[in-house]
């Protein structure tokens, strides 16, 4: 049971510190989002913070259904244990009141170092995908393309998502005018559902991501990847088309996105 006051943010302790701290953001950041929008993960390898995390969620309902989910929950083998944290997050406190000021320059800069939103949403994006792909890289060698195949176990088979999922090996034919699915192309080998969601979930009304094996390669020859993004409707789409189409996954290498 919660011992302090509901709160926008989660305190979470007894996490495994064995783990990397960007890779535990991440996981952290793919089950909570399942209960609510997630505006902040904050977690520290320095001997204050081992084994902690704070997660900020954009409204009260999210965090109280997250809790009441997940406690106990294991996660990397450990139970997690989770509460309301005791005080409103930076994150939560800047978005209440724009004209919101850190408490000393001491503590932006500390924020800043454990991964804080005091860095603008574009920026942390980036910096989230450059950890996944680093992290995937590394084991590339070590794994087969079946292995980085992503499980498309959804959600539910009922209505129109029952269709969501790309056919092995098969590009779709682009359309030109705006839809709710969009096909986004030259995705590096190392980028995963994870990775692609990381970016496409920052928009109302995103639902899946989907990615697969390209059977052609790019113009420079090297083998890539695909990957399908669904959302609720085409202007949601639009907006997500719009901001991402050309983003530079990692160093010279650009993401093309389309309506399908």
């Amino acid at each position: 049971m919660a011992s302090n006051q509901p709160n926008n943010t989660l305190y979470i302790n007894n996490l495994n510190d064995k783990v990397h701290k960007d890779e535990l953001r991440l996981q952290l950041l793919a089950l909570f989002t399942t209960y609510g929008k997630v505006i902040d993960v904050v977690a520290s390898k320095g001997s204050k913070m081992k084994g902690q995390a704070f997660l900020v969620f954009n409204d009260l309902a999210g965090a109280t259904t997250a809790m009441r989910a997940c406690e106990g929950m294991l996660f990397y083998d450990k139970p997690m244990h989770i509460d309301y944290a005791k005080t409103k997050s930076y994150a939560t406190s800047r978005r209440d009141d724009p004209n919101f000021v850190p408490p000393s320059a001491a503590n932006a800069s500390s924020l800043i170092r454990n991964g804080a939103l005091t860095l603008d949403n574009d920026k942390k994006r980036q910096r989230e995908v450059d950890d996944e792909v680093a992290r995937h890289t590394k084991r590339e060698k070590a794994e087969s393309d079946d292995e980085m195949e992503i499980d498309d176990d959804d959600d539910d088979d009922s209505g129109p998502q029952a269709n969501d999922t790309l056919a092995p090996g098969v590009i779709p034919p682009q359309v030109g005018h705006p839809t709710s699915r969009l096909f986004c192309t030259n995705l590096p080998l190392e980028v995963t559902d994870s990775v692609l969601s990381i970016l496409f979930q920052q928009y109302q009304g995103y639902r899946s991501t989907h990615v697969s094996m390209s059977p052609t390669p790019n113009a420079a020859g090297s083998q890539v990847k695909m990957g399908q993004v669904m959302f609720e409707s085409a202007e949601h789409a639009s907006v997500a088309k719009e901001a991402l189409d050309g983003y530079t996954l990692k160093k010279d290498w650009k993401m093309s996105v389309v309506y399908v």
